[in-house]
């Protein structure tokens, strides 16, 4: 293979065309620039001028460097990333006294809902920005969360409280899926582990639910079904009030302090290199940074195949167009079905083994005694307080020669471990104990999965491969509470099953074929 090094970014343009001329010649010198800077996908020859062009755009964004955008970016991504948590956790909290209020026929209806909701939303809004953009979803799916939350508050009965559950999770619902690729695709390459540390914020989102319910449900609310009127139980409309609120002062956060342009990427995949370069020297004459692309730059490149939309952008052929997308190689497809494997097996293991797990520990003698609204609410923010650090274990590890998918290997054998040492517990300080340990193990996996997702995906197809993934770890949460209705949860099988598909994740984590440790999405 020939040997040829012009990574200057300001090279004249005669040269790239003289190259551009010569077909073998292009695709040496894209691959050798492109192995120069470790672009991720760059050997899987998809589209040679794409490749090129992605490389110089890495190369701009590695230029500008991290400046107070990606900071933002940090927080207000971070905040939507915990939002998800939140909507989930609420429900969960507030369910029990909403079902004393209105007395279901069917209690589980709630943690249905929100899995639908989250289901829809993640599938959505992950199609909606691969097929008109990030920036759209990322302003408006936020603040729909928001104004549905806080209308749950006000819910005159248990089913028109699920629909309004259902319609906050589904804003809520495309924040993972939106959160990690916009923050991903503004970030220099020796920042990218910081995206497994935006994984800390799903931890923050359930410690902020936590906490208002720790301040509001045990001073309002009612003790049964037979003493519960509306006037003795508002304590879970107040949170729904307050974490509504919260996430609504958020959302206008988001569209007036970042005020997103479109990220450089997807308008690289639409074929817009005039509007790639207007962005990133937009940001760099913002923050005083040198940016050395231009137009000519990337027209030297070639001309990219484009993603290839349908004739209706928004029909089940454009969505299509997408999946393919993910299936360009076989290397390609390999990593994709591996992720979503993942996202399945995560879905259904850690929800399952807490359906199972009380009746389990009660049939082996666990007491955990008769405890005071106080204390559960204490515990409750001592869990969630300690699973915030499992994603910033996680940012080191990434950083060091474990690389990803070493870091999912370890936090997935390490939360069987004391998945499994768990069901010895017997006492409430056990308890709380292993409850913090296994949060604090299970995102160390988790939080490196949610960031590997969108660094190995292609930046045209990354929404829909994300939310797919995502929208897969959901159908698992639906399944599970269905599950939780009818299964007989006195039996032990489904305990150790759980537990043991943890080490199927770790084959699954050492089988990708991608290692994002050392390279640039691409």
């Amino acid at each position: 293979m020939a040997t040829i090094t012009n990574t200057n970014p300001n090279s004249p343009a005669e040269a790239k065309h003289a190259q551009a001329r010569d077909p073998d010649l292009e695709q040496a010198s894209t691959d050798n620039e492109s192995i120069g800077k470790g672009d991720i996908l760059s050997l899987e020859h998809i589209d040679p001028a794409l490749n090129a062009k992605m490389h110089v755009v890495n190369d701009a964004i590695d230029e500008i460097g991290w400046t107070t955008w990606q900071l933002k970016l940090f927080f207000l991504n971070g905040f939507g990333y915990a939002v998800d948590s939140l909507i989930i956790l609420v429900q969960s909290i507030i369910a029990t006294q909403a079902a004393y209020e209105f007395n279901p026929s069917y209690d589980k209806g709630l943690t249905i809902a929100v899995y639908v909701g989250m289901l829809v939303g993640a599938l959505f809004w992950g199609f909606t920005a691969d097929i008109i953009g990030r920036k759209f979803a990322f302003n408006v799916s936020l603040m729909i969360c928001s104004i549905f939350a806080i209308v749950a508050g006000a819910s005159p009965n248990w089913f028109v409280l699920g629909l309004f559950t259902c319609l906050s999770a589904f804003g809520a619902g495309g924040n993972l899926v939106l959160d990690t690729a916009v923050f991903l695709e503004y970030l220099p390459s020796r920042f990218q582990w910081m995206v497994t540390l935006l994984a800390a914020w799903w931890g923050i989102g359930q410690l902020i639910a936590g906490l208002f319910a720790w301040a509001l449900l045990p001073n309002y609310s009612c003790e049964s079904v037979e003493t519960c009127t509306y006037d003795n139980n508002k304590g879970w409309r107040y949170v729904w009030y307050s974490c509504g609120g919260l996430v609504f002062v958020m959302s206008i956060l988001r569209i007036t302090v970042i005020r997103l342009k479109e990220t450089p990427k997807f308008l690289l995949g639409e074929g817009k290199d005039e509007a790639v370069v207007e962005t990133l020297q937009h940001v760099a004459r913002k923050y005083n940074r040198h940016c050395s692309i231009t137009l000519e730059t990337l027209s030297a490149c070639g001309v990219t195949q484009g993603v290839g939309h349908a004739k209706k952008r928004f029909s089940l052929t454009s969505v299509w167009v997408h999946i393919k997308g993910l299936y360009q190689t076989k290397k390609m497809g390999r990593s994709t079905s591996l992720i979503w494997l993942s996202w399945l097996l995560i879905g259904l293991a850690y929800p399952l083994f807490n359906v199972f797990l009380p009746s389990y520990l009660a049939s082996r003698g666990a007491d955990f005694g008769q405890i005071s609204p106080n204390v559960t609410w204490r515990n409750y923010a001592l869990a969630n307080f300690a699973s915030i650090w499992g994603p910033v274990l996680a940012a080191f590890l990434c950083t060091t020669r474990i690389g990803r998918r070493g870091t999912m290997v370890v936090g997935a054998l390490l939360s069987m471990a004391f998945f499994f040492a768990y069901t010895q517990v017997r006492t409430q300080t056990q308890n709380i104990a292993f409850t913090c340990i296994v949060d604090f193990t299970l995102n160390i996996y988790y939080g490196t999965l949610y960031a590997f997702t969108p660094e190995v995906l292609p930046s045209a197809h990354r929404g829909t491969g994300n939310g797919i993934a995502i929208g897969l770890n959901r159908v698992m949460g639906i399944v599970s509470a269905v599950i939780a209705s009818a299964a007989d949860t006195a039996t032990s099988a489904p305990i150790y099953i759980c537990a043991a598909l943890y080490i199927v994740m770790a084959i699954v984590a050492m089988a990708f074929p991608f290692e994002p440790h050392g390279h640039r999405s691409s």
